[in-house]
């Protein structure tokens, strides 16, 4: 097998700087880094301009892989629109490489039928947008019981359906792949890996929030390691990146160490 890229999400720190957080990966040996714009008081909600964020990149010697995430996207309608336009502007200013793309998550939006519609809508009016500047869509299904979107193959359906195989890929995400519970997996058309793990040994698969989602060690009841192992022995061979939102993952003193021990539990188990 391959060896596997690791890269890194802005949610692993997010109270660092864009700066700082690029020189956090370089530390690591990662250059493959997802920024985000959802983080208070960081870019790109504090107005840091895309040209100044390329120009932390290009110093820190790191790629952007992505921004960090058109939300609601399968509800579209002229402020999603407005939002993507501008997300996407950014994203190509930036030089990132792709947008991820977020489906409603409030337990609206899941009629059969009208859901799978709703998303054909939204894809064929990203498409051009995306085309237009070079950027890839990175469709996230999420696994939650109130989710609009739960299935890759859904998603997958969705993007052949508007002949968009060229401009979207999906992103696999370990947490929502367990939650969905959907056993395939769609490493052909899959552009990105989220990894996090789950280790509270009380919490219900029902009960798995956000907040439980930490770093990857050898308490993982999701099998990481095995998605990994599956998805890359299938073909997959694009970058693995954290992506932990727990609180106690944030508080960290020493983030490097923390980050290092998993990649290093990874290597192992891989």
């Amino acid at each position: 097998m391959h060896a596997t890229q690791f890269a890194l999400n802005h949610m692993t720190t997010p109270a660092l700087k864009l700066p700082e957080f690029f020189a956090l990966a370089r530390s690591l040996g990662i250059t493959a880094v997802e920024i985000r714009n959802d983080l208070e008081g960081n870019a790109m909600l504090d107005g840091t301009l895309a040209p100044d964020v390329r120009a932390f990149a290009v110093a820190a010697g790191v790629e952007i892989i992505t921004i960090n995430a058109l939300q609601r996207f399968n509800e579209w309608n002229p402020a999603r629109r407005a939002e993507a336009e501008a997300l996407i502007a950014y994203a190509r200013d930036c030089g990132a490489r792709a947008v991820v793309l977020v489906p409603v998550n409030d337990g609206s939006g899941q009629v059969e039928g009208e859901r799978q519609e709703s998303l054909k809508v939204a894809l064929a009016a990203l498409m051009p947008m995306l085309q237009e500047a070079g950027i890839v869509g990175l469709v996230e299904p999420l696994g939650f019981a109130i989710s609009s979107l739960r299935s890759k193959r859904e998603a997958g359906n969705a993007i052949a359906a508007v002949e968009g195989e060229a401009v979207f890929r999906l992103v696999h995400d370990t947490f929502h792949h367990y939650l969905a519970g959907e056993p395939e997996l769609f490493p052909q058309i899959t552009g990105l890996v989220h990894i996090s793990g789950v280790a509270d040994p009380d919490v219900a698969l029902a009960d798995m929030l956000d907040s439980h989602r930490g770093l990857v060690d050898a308490s993982d009841r999701i099998d990481n390691a095995g998605q990994i192992r599956a998805l890359s022995a299938a073909g997959y061979v694009g970058p693995f990146s954290f992506e932990p939102f727990a609180a106690s993952v944030h508080a960290e003193e020493d983030p490097a160490a923390a980050v290092r021990a998993s990649i290093d539990y990874l290597s192992a188990v891989l």
